[in-house]
């Protein structure tokens, strides 16, 4: 099957859908994944600048850390250089010339062994010994500090930096950020946590940074938006477009093109010729299907004034061929009664017997004609019963004075054929009836007629004086070409047998 036939199989409302879907969804698929990609880069965006708020507060946390670290060095190799005695007083005039760094630090030997104390003691314990150049950095969570200790020639240098200096220069410019973690592998310090509400419509993030090569892990904390129910019914706006459009167009096809369609319809089916017209008078606010059902009842009206006008013709011929074979039967009649005037007047008998047998054979025509002007009134055929009842009761008053007792059995069964079966019917009887009148005029001729099936009947005429193989009976030659000539006008083989003739005729059905 083609794709036009495929297409043209469905209803209109299912034509229109698919028109709609084959027109919309395409772009409704292409703005979805516009809008998606736009929304995946608009969340890369916002993660990337999160990300970029981490680095910077990890960045300086770390320059805070490096600021330290180099001010520890510095101090504490200016506290070394002099010997032992007045290091830390050294250390502490060295510290207070660079600004943002720790003032509280210790002093101790390369053995890890305390020297001297300024400000708060450092936490040493658990610190390892470090070689000068290196540096430890380690969390003091309940201290709320972050411990450092530096390696100098002649010994090494801790100090802190305090949670309070941390978080103040690491929440500068992270307004994004909900939380910053620090960590050491085995204990963990909190610059600043500011948990949001629970969010449907945005989702955390983690964000991992390094300090001091890897010995402090950072560890920041967002929300990022993410896609809501809103942005989804955004995102499924071109579908929720076709939908509502398929939606709505349904419904206007079905109430302005269907539904009155499906009226007119059914009153256009239930109209019966000679009735009136019953069509639907709302059919909507389409006026072109208002138009339609105007031009169905003006159709209408002219179909049923042909129709009148054909009855009026119908009825018209009808009376004409009336007239005609009403015409045709009285003048057969009369030349009938002409014929039977002249065979009375006849000089000899033959001519006699001649004047009467062309009479009985115009007789015949006669009686046919007159049945068939009776069928014309039920147009179902001529009914051969009355037709033979009337042909036995006219050959029997028409019979020669030798004849006068000659007796007619019939056994009719009731149907219709058409004209031409009817006439040949009507001679055949009539030739069988007559020769037997004429040779054996004591004898009984009895005529059957019964059906054989719903299309044919069997006529038989039988007559002692029928005998096929006798051929000395006067005019036994010319009467058997006679019948078989009316037997192949009803299209069927004469069936002769001793003592009766019969024959196959067509017939109507019941």
């Amino acid at each position: 099957m083609s794709f036009r036939r495929w297409f043209a199989s469905f209803p209109t409302a299912a034509k229109l859908l698919l028109i709609l879907t084959a027109a919309i969804v395409p772009v409704a698929i292409l703005l979805i994944f516009f809008a998606n990609g736009e929304i995946v880069e608009a969340n890369r965006a916002l993660r990337g600048r999160t990300d970029d708020q981490a680095r910077a507060a990890v960045r300086e946390m770390e320059s805070l850390v490096a600021r330290n670290v180099l001010a520890l060095r510095i101090g504490a190799n200016a506290a070394y250089s002099g010997g032992l005695a007045g290091s830390c007083d050294r250390a502490q005039r060295a510290l207070s010339i660079a600004p943002g760094v720790a003032k509280n630090f210790e002093l101790d030997d390369v053995n890890g062994k305390p020297i001297c104390t300024v400000g708060e003691s450092a936490i040493t314990a658990g610190l390892p010994l470090v070689a000068p150049g290196a540096v430890v950095l380690r969390l003091a969570p309940d201290r709320d500090a972050l411990v450092l200790r530096v390696g100098v020639n002649g010994g090494m240098a801790t100090g802190t930096i305090s949670l309070n200096e941390l978080r103040e220069i690491a929440e500068a410019g992270t307004a994004d950020l909900d939380s910053l973690i620090l960590s050491d592998g085995y204990r963990r310090l909190t610059i600043f946590d500011r948990p949001d509400p629970p969010s449907d419509d945005r989702v955390p993030v983690l964000l991992n940074h390094d300090i001091g090569n890897g010995q402090i892990a950072a560890r920041a904390s967002a929300a990022m938006p993410r896609i809501s129910t809103l942005d989804r019914l955004l995102l499924l706006m071109p579908l929720l477009m076709w939908v509502l459009a398929a939606l709505i167009t349904w419904l206007l096809v079905t109430r302005l093109l269907i539904r009155p369609l499906k009226h007119l319809q059914r009153g256009v089916a239930a109209y019966t010729p000679g009735e009136p017209v019953e069509l639907p008078r709302k059919l909507g606010p389409a006026t072109e299907i208002r138009e339609l059902r105007d031009a169905f009842r003006r159709a209408f009206s002219r179909v049923e004034e042909s129709e009148q006008e054909m009855v009026l013709a119908l009825d018209g011929q009808r009376r004409l061929v009336r007239e005609v074979h009403h015409r045709v039967k009285n003048n057969l009649q009369v030349v009938a009664s002409l014929l039977n005037i002249h065979s009375r007047s006849a000089p000899t008998p033959e001519a006699q017997h001649a004047y009467a047998a062309i009479a009985r054979r115009v007789g015949a025509l006669s009686i046919v004609h007159r049945n068939h002007f009776a069928e014309m009134e039920e147009n179902r055929g001529i009914a051969l019963r009355p037709l033979l009842t009337e042909l036995a009761a006219e050959l029997r008053a028409g019979a020669p004075e030798g004849a006068r007792g000659f007796m007619i059995e019939l056994e009719l069964e009731a149907m219709h054929s058409t004209q031409d079966v009817a006439v040949s019917v009507a001679f055949l009887i009539t030739e069988i009836v007559e020769f037997a009148m004429l040779n054996r005029p004591s004898a009984e001729v009895d005529v059957t007629l019964r059906r054989t099936s719903e299309l044919t009947a069997r006529l038989s005429v039988g007559s002692p004086v029928l005998n096929p193989d006798e051929t000395d009976q006067p005019g036994k030659v010319q009467f058997e070409r006679i019948v078989s000539g009316l037997a192949k006008q009803l299209r069927s083989p004469l069936d002769r047998r001793l003592g009766r003739y019969s024959v196959d005729l067509p017939v109507f059905p019941n």
